[in-house]
Protein backbone atom coordinates (compact mmCIF):
# COMPACT_ATOMS: atom_id res chain seq x y z
CA UNK A 1 0.00 0.00 0.00
CA UNK A 2 2.90 2.26 0.99
CA UNK A 3 4.70 1.64 -1.68
CA UNK A 4 1.91 2.13 -3.99
CA UNK A 5 1.04 5.90 -2.67
CA UNK A 6 4.70 6.67 -3.20
CA UNK A 7 5.02 5.98 -6.76
CA UNK A 8 1.33 7.33 -6.83
CA UNK A 9 2.41 10.90 -5.48
CA UNK A 10 5.89 10.62 -6.79
CA UNK A 11 4.20 11.42 -10.19
CA UNK A 12 1.57 13.79 -8.78
CA UNK A 13 4.00 16.19 -7.54
CA UNK A 14 6.10 15.62 -10.74
CA UNK A 15 3.67 17.23 -13.11
CA UNK A 16 2.71 19.99 -10.11
CA UNK A 17 4.72 22.53 -11.59
CA UNK A 18 4.51 26.00 -13.48
CA UNK A 19 2.85 28.54 -12.24
CA UNK A 20 0.43 26.68 -9.74
CA UNK A 21 3.82 25.52 -8.36
CA UNK A 22 5.25 28.53 -8.19
CA UNK A 23 2.68 30.23 -6.42
CA UNK A 24 1.92 27.06 -4.13
CA UNK A 25 5.62 27.68 -2.64
CA UNK A 26 5.29 31.49 -2.71
CA UNK A 27 1.88 30.34 0.08
CA UNK A 28 4.76 27.95 1.92
CA UNK A 29 6.92 30.23 2.28
CA UNK A 30 4.24 32.85 3.73
CA UNK A 31 2.67 30.64 5.72
CA UNK A 32 5.67 28.86 7.39
CA UNK A 33 7.23 32.71 7.90
CA UNK A 34 3.81 33.38 9.69
CA UNK A 35 3.84 30.07 11.98
CA UNK A 36 6.97 29.95 12.97
CA UNK A 37 9.66 32.95 12.57
CA UNK A 38 9.51 33.38 16.39
CA UNK A 39 11.28 30.29 16.76
CA UNK A 40 15.11 30.23 17.09
CA UNK A 41 16.39 26.67 14.98
CA UNK A 42 15.35 25.23 12.14
CA UNK A 43 16.35 21.70 10.89
CA UNK A 44 15.09 21.54 7.70
CA UNK A 45 15.46 19.35 4.64
CA UNK A 46 17.20 20.53 1.83
CA UNK A 47 14.64 20.60 -1.15
CA UNK A 48 15.20 18.49 -4.16
CA UNK A 49 13.84 17.49 -7.41
CA UNK A 50 9.36 18.07 -6.72
CA UNK A 51 9.25 18.21 -3.03
CA UNK A 52 7.98 21.45 -2.07
CA UNK A 53 10.66 24.10 -1.67
CA UNK A 54 12.53 25.26 1.19
CA UNK A 55 15.68 27.48 -0.21
CA UNK A 56 13.43 30.36 0.11
CA UNK A 57 12.29 29.30 3.46
CA UNK A 58 16.15 29.24 4.48
CA UNK A 59 17.42 32.23 2.49
CA UNK A 60 14.52 34.44 4.94
CA UNK A 61 15.26 32.57 8.11
CA UNK A 62 18.88 33.10 7.90
CA UNK A 63 18.44 36.86 7.00
CA UNK A 64 16.79 36.98 10.38
CA UNK A 65 19.49 35.62 11.98
CA UNK A 66 17.82 32.25 12.87
CA UNK A 67 20.20 28.90 13.24
CA UNK A 68 19.80 26.72 10.29
CA UNK A 69 20.97 23.09 9.82
CA UNK A 70 20.57 20.80 7.23
CA UNK A 71 20.56 16.84 7.16
CA UNK A 72 23.67 14.83 6.69
CA UNK A 73 23.20 10.66 5.79
CA UNK A 74 25.40 8.93 8.19
CA UNK A 75 25.09 5.56 7.78
CA UNK A 76 21.58 5.00 8.65
CA UNK A 77 21.10 8.31 10.19
CA UNK A 78 20.65 11.69 9.55
CA UNK A 79 22.27 14.39 11.69
CA UNK A 80 22.18 18.28 11.65
CA UNK A 81 25.22 20.47 10.61
CA UNK A 82 24.87 24.33 10.91
CA UNK A 83 23.93 25.95 7.18
CA UNK A 84 26.94 26.59 5.13
CA UNK A 85 29.32 24.86 2.71
CA UNK A 86 27.88 21.93 0.37
CA UNK A 87 28.62 19.20 -1.70
CA UNK A 88 26.25 16.30 -3.00
CA UNK A 89 25.40 13.26 -1.04
CA UNK A 90 23.65 10.61 -0.65
CA UNK A 91 20.95 10.42 -3.05
CA UNK A 92 22.40 12.91 -5.20
CA UNK A 93 20.66 15.93 -2.77
CA UNK A 94 23.42 18.75 -1.56
CA UNK A 95 24.63 18.07 2.23
CA UNK A 96 26.48 20.28 4.22
CA UNK A 97 29.74 19.56 5.09
CA UNK A 98 31.21 20.29 8.69
CA UNK A 99 30.32 19.11 12.42
CA UNK A 100 26.91 17.98 13.19
CA UNK A 101 24.96 19.98 15.81
CA UNK A 102 24.29 17.35 18.74
CA UNK A 103 22.13 20.00 21.00
CA UNK A 104 18.07 20.68 20.91
CA UNK A 105 16.66 21.94 17.73
CA UNK A 106 13.31 24.40 17.74
CA UNK A 107 11.40 23.12 14.80
CA UNK A 108 11.84 20.25 12.36
CA UNK A 109 10.67 20.58 8.63
CA UNK A 110 10.87 16.97 7.03
CA UNK A 111 9.60 16.25 4.00
CA UNK A 112 6.97 13.75 2.56
CA UNK A 113 5.07 11.85 0.05
CA UNK A 114 1.58 11.70 1.89
CA UNK A 115 0.33 12.81 5.56
CA UNK A 116 -2.16 11.50 6.79
CA UNK A 117 -5.10 12.61 9.30
CA UNK A 118 -3.00 11.42 12.18
CA UNK A 119 0.16 13.19 10.76
CA UNK A 120 1.92 9.95 10.23
CA UNK A 121 4.25 10.58 7.15
CA UNK A 122 5.21 8.75 4.24
CA UNK A 123 8.50 9.53 3.37
CA UNK A 124 11.12 7.92 0.56
CA UNK A 125 10.94 4.62 2.80
CA UNK A 126 14.63 4.31 4.69
CA UNK A 127 13.46 5.63 8.14
CA UNK A 128 15.99 8.17 8.13
CA UNK A 129 13.48 10.90 9.91
CA UNK A 130 11.67 8.61 11.94
CA UNK A 131 14.33 7.79 13.49
CA UNK A 132 15.72 11.28 14.40
CA UNK A 133 12.60 12.39 15.11
CA UNK A 134 11.94 9.77 17.69
CA UNK A 135 12.13 10.99 21.47
CA UNK A 136 12.74 14.25 20.66
CA UNK A 137 11.84 17.57 21.77
CA UNK A 138 11.38 19.62 18.72
CA UNK A 139 7.98 20.82 16.93
CA UNK A 140 8.02 18.30 13.99
CA UNK A 141 6.11 19.89 11.06
CA UNK A 142 5.72 18.66 7.27
CA UNK A 143 6.11 20.48 4.45
CA UNK A 144 4.11 19.64 1.32
CA UNK A 145 1.14 20.86 -1.06
CA UNK A 146 -2.21 20.29 0.29
CA UNK A 147 -2.69 17.21 -2.39
CA UNK A 148 -0.39 15.00 0.00
CA UNK A 149 -3.25 14.11 2.53
CA UNK A 150 -4.11 10.56 1.89
CA UNK A 151 -5.70 7.91 3.70
CA UNK A 152 -3.48 5.26 4.68
CA UNK A 153 -2.14 2.89 8.01
CA UNK A 154 0.91 3.86 9.81
CA UNK A 155 3.26 1.88 10.67
CA UNK A 156 4.32 1.21 14.56
CA UNK A 157 7.71 2.90 13.86
CA UNK A 158 6.12 5.60 12.15
CA UNK A 159 6.75 9.63 14.19
CA UNK A 160 3.91 11.57 13.72
CA UNK A 161 4.13 14.71 12.85
CA UNK A 162 2.68 17.92 15.37
CA UNK A 163 1.55 19.63 11.86
CA UNK A 164 1.61 19.81 8.14
CA UNK A 165 2.06 22.83 6.32
CA UNK A 166 1.04 23.37 2.91
CA UNK A 167 0.03 26.42 0.44
CA UNK A 168 -3.75 26.63 1.97
CA UNK A 169 -2.68 26.49 5.64
CA UNK A 170 -1.48 24.85 7.94
CA UNK A 171 -3.14 21.46 9.38
CA UNK A 172 -2.62 20.57 13.36
CA UNK A 173 -2.69 17.04 14.91
CA UNK A 174 -3.81 17.72 18.17
CA UNK A 175 -0.94 17.09 20.02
Amino acid sequence: MKDELRYKLKIKRKYFQGVRREVADENILFNFMSAYSGFNSFFIYNGFGSEAATSHIIEELLKLGKQVYLPRVEGDNIVPVPYGQTRKGAFGIEEPVGQAFTGDIDVTVVPLLAVNENGFRIGYGKGFYDRFLKDRKTRKVGLGYSFQMENFEEDTWDEPLDEFLTEKGIYGFGK
